[in-house]
């Protein structure tokens, strides 16, 4: 069943001349995805953005409005509400001889434009603007706040516990207060930079938490009875089955900001009292895949550099979940991206799309393992692997075969630091005559929050700190330690953006030499440290006297 405005925007293209068949086959996709049908007229390449704006215009006989170039007064704009605003995604432009104009983005929603007619108590001329300007102008002109939230909840008329059946509950997580939260909460987490959204159902409340710079934030909790239509409408934005709650789900929400996509991947969790929904946020426009907007220092990354450019053996980035490790590799592969080099990576998921770099998604429902991927690699004449990370012994042996004969293999493995990474490896099997004539480098790093720039102030530091830190006042020679005092900027955390600290093991003939005994972790790090690796709590120290971190977040992680 086609949706009036689907079969409005087929007909117009119909009309202009466009191949029927072609149109058919984008509906056939707009069925087997549930992807907009406008989105993939786009995608399809049957036209693009400012042709099918001028299509739809002349069709309905409609304005087109430059809105980054309107200053709407405020008159004008109060003649709709910043709710209705948000919901619709109208903005009102100018009044005429008490004649509103009013700029939709989906001008062919007959029902939106009848309902819009309805709330507003009179009658309107609609006018079309580009599509990736709406949300910067709603965000401007009718920003939404704290107030709104509550009176979004106090709109909700859902009801505690189960529904009766899927499409009951279907109804209220379509219902608008619903629908216009969850929104709210994606679009101020991707204006704030978060990494991750946590909707969490406890006994008595629903907490709602942002990860930012590392740190989580609470955001005003809904009532309880919310709970259950959130996750299912964020289940339906992600194409999951909203019946199911017992088992886990994942899913993937891709999204606009401000014009540009926004990837959220989705992971539902049954817990005592309800499902945990945890959102992913990958945006692609806020991560500079640049080696040298990593922080690393100087000479640490001119021996990465030296290592990525050798023709075979393996790097591995380890650290735990969030810090870092697929954008430092995403960062290197970017860096030896030439014409004359095939790169391929098998990752879970693909996070951002390099061009010239072909990328396979993992996918172990239909079989397609770390290990399948690899062993198909090798017979597509490769001369540069990654592998979003090594999990076991058969995928660890194809890397290591693979850097043997003749490939450079980039991996994640989850470690404390660069010595472990060799005694997890010989854990999972592999013998240390392979970990020696394999393995090239182990990069291990973490992520620290950045003291807030505009708010960072010096101190010297107590004697308490110093013992912490396990250094005397002698080693600090006089030099101020800084913390943010929390500002607007910052939010008052006192902290803005993140720099990572690494410590880099690189192989040598006298490490290769004490692995192959099998030494244990402790000589192989101290054998690294004497022949120059500079440790995490190191490289930790001079982010603390360059001023770009705090004692407590090296601390934290060191």
């Amino acid at each position: 069943m086609i949706d009036q405005e689907t079969q409005a925007l087929y007909d117009i293209l119909l009309e202009a001349g466009m191949s029927e068949d072609q149109l058919k086959e984008g509906l056939e996709e707009k069925e087997r995805t549930g992807k907009n049908y406008r989105d993939i007229v786009l995608d399809y390449g049957f036209c693009n953005e400012t042709e099918l704006m001028h299509l739809i215009a002349d069709n309905l006989g409609c304005e087109i409005v430059d809105l980054a170039e309107m200053d709407i007064p405020s008159a004008t704009l109060e003649q709709i509400d910043a709710s209705t605003a948000r919901t619709y995604g109208a903005v009102a432009v100018r009044v005429d001889d008490d004649l509103l104009y009013l700029a939709l983005r989906n001008p062919l929603d007959t029902t939106a434009v009848d309902d819009l007619r309805f709330i507003l108590g009179r009658d309107f001329i609609v006018v079309m603007a580009p599509d990736e300007q709406f949300d910067e102008v709603i965000d401007k002109y009718y920003p939404m706040d704290v107030t709104d939230m509550a009176s979004m909840f106090g709109e909700f008329t859902g009801k505690e516990g189960e529904y009766e059946d899927e499409e009951d509950l279907e109804s209220a997580a379509n219902s608008a207060p619903i629908v216009r939260f969850v929104d709210f909460v994606i679009r101020q987490a991707i204006k704030d930079k978060a990494s991750d959204i946590h909707f969490e159902p406890f006994e008595h409340e629903y907490r709602i938490r942002y990860r930012v710079d590392g740190a989580l934030y609470e955001l005003p909790p809904p009532p309880k009875v919310m709970a259950l239509p959130i996750t299912s409408r964020v289940k339906i934005l992600s194409g999951l089955n909203i019946s199911e709650r017992r088992v886990p789900q994942d899913g993937r929400i891709q999204t606009k900001m401000n014009g540009k996509p926004v990837d959220l991947r989705v992971s539902c969790l049954p817990t005592s009292y309800g499902e945990s929904v945890v959102l992913r946020v990958l945006d692609r426009t806020v991560v500079n895949l640049s080696l040298d907007s990593l922080g690393m220092d100087e000479n640490l990354l001119k021996k990465f550099r030296e290592i990525i450019h050798l023709p075979n053996g393996i790097l591995l980035v380890t650290g735990p979940t969030g810090s870092g490790k697929t954008t430092t590799l995403y960062s290197a592969i970017n860096e030896i991206n030439v014409v004359g080099d095939k790169i391929l990576t098998a990752e879970d998921p693909v996070e951002y799309d390099i061009d010239g770099i072909v990328q396979v998604p993992i996918n172990e429902a239909v079989g397609m393992t770390f290990e399948k991927a690899l062993r198909a690699f090798l017979r597509q004449d490769p001369d540069r692997i990654l592998v979003g990370e090594i999990r076991d012994f058969i995928t660890a042996q194809i890397a290591v075969e693979a850097s043997l004969t003749g490939h450079f293999v980039f991996s994640t493995l989850h470690t404390n630091d660069s010595a472990s990474t060799v005694t997890r490896l010989m854990d999972m099997g592999l013998e240390p005559f392979l970990i020696c004539s394999s393995l090239v480098g182990v990069l291990s790093q973490r992520l620290l929050r950045r003291v807030c720039y505009a708010c960072k102030t010096p101190y010297t530091p107590s004697d308490e700190e110093l013992e912490r830190l396990e250094i005397t006042r002698e080693d600090v020679a006089g030099r101020p330690f800084y913390y943010g005092k929390g500002c607007q900027i910052c939010k008052n955390t006192g902290y803005k953006g993140r720099k990572a600290i690494c410590e880099l093991m690189v192989m040598t003939n006298e490490l290769s030499e004490l692995i192959y005994k099998g030494a244990p972790t402790l000589e192989i790090q101290n054998k690294a440290i004497a022949q120059g690796m500079r440790t995490m709590r190191e490289d930790g120290m001079i982010s603390i006297y360059n001023g770009e971190t705090s004692v407590d977040e090296v601390l934290r992680y060191t």
